[in-house]
């Protein structure tokens, strides 16, 4: 589990606050994150930084954000968000909170196609589907017969 003891005072406090305030689309959100990918261990509210990403998946390193119209006034903040969240190795995905109520299907649609596409990216950065490599030619040295 994470800790947060190198965080600010006051994060956890400002995380529970935030987490009790949701809103409708972000309590949607919630409830569809658990239902649609129940495999997957999600979070609220977490602090990453000097920021608090509303739904974050460490395994998957998917932070998924939920945003009202108060963010098309804060254009250049989310940008410097997302910039530091990729930075640190992270998937950001932004819905409007309209599209979470009104199209919550197509939403979780979109976040499992993210997750495909970093399973997969994940996957070939292992080595998966990669040829085998070629069999073992070494001439038998003289002392194994």
């Amino acid at each position: 589990m994470r800790t947060y003891r190198h965080q600010p005072s006051g994060t956890v406090t400002r995380a529970r606050t935030l987490r009790k305030s949701a809103t409708e689309a972000e309590k949607r959100m919630w409830r569809a994150l658990r239902e649609t990918f129940p495999a997957i261990k999600w979070r609220r509210q977490v602090p990453i930084g000097p920021y608090f990403a509303d739904f974050f998946s460490f395994a998957a390193k998917l932070v998924i954000e939920v945003d009202g119209g108060q963010h098309s006034e804060a254009a250049s903040y989310d940008a410097r968000r997302t910039e530091f969240l990729e930075a640190q190795g992270l998937t950001v995905l932004r819905f409007w909170n309209t599209d979470v109520l009104a199209n919550t299907q197509g939403v979780m649609e979109t976040i499992s196609l993210s997750l495909r596409e970093r399973e997969g990216a994940a996957k070939r950065r292992k080595g998966e589907g990669d040829e085998p490599p070629p069999p073992d030619r070494r001439t038998p040295s003289p002392s194994q017969g």
